[in-house]
């Protein structure tokens, strides 16, 4: 009885296998995960945060001074807005057209003669070996 009595403790605390132990700490964090998900869905639709059909949405931001910046903000119905932005106040600066924002073409390449190349040139174009 006391071979047994000795041998039962020693099998309650035998080291857990090391999947034993991945399972328990990847189970609680898929779980805390999920939930972290959950909620978020959940903030978005309540409140209207973020998203394609956001009422409002930030362009860009063009930081003038250490607190300054102009925002670009786009509403729904397409307007695009620059506003100021400071550590005390907001404040429209203008409207702007689809025009405005537009993003900028390339310049056209001005050709050289063979065999020599730009700055620019070699700028736009990826480098490597050049046929000859």
């Amino acid at each position: 009885m006391t071979g047994a009595a000795a041998a039962t403790p020693a099998e309650l605390t035998a080291a857990p296998t090391f999947w034993g132990e991945l399972l328990a700490i990847l189970l609680p964090l898929a779980f805390i995960i999920v939930a972290l998900l959950v909620a978020l869905r959940h903030i978005r639709r309540k409140f209207g945060l973020t998203g394609q059909d956001a009422p409002l949405s930030v362009v860009q931001i063009l930081p003038v001074g250490p607190r300054e910046r102009v925002v670009l903000v786009r509403s729904r119905a397409g307007r695009v807005l620059a506003v100021g932005v400071s550590g005390h106040s907001v404040n429209l600066i203008t409207e702007l057209d689809a025009a405005d924002i537009a993003p900028v073409e390339d310049a056209p390449v001005v050709e050289t003669a063979p065999g020599k190349r730009t700055f620019l040139d070699l700028m736009r174009r990826p480098q490597g070996p050049t046929a000859r």
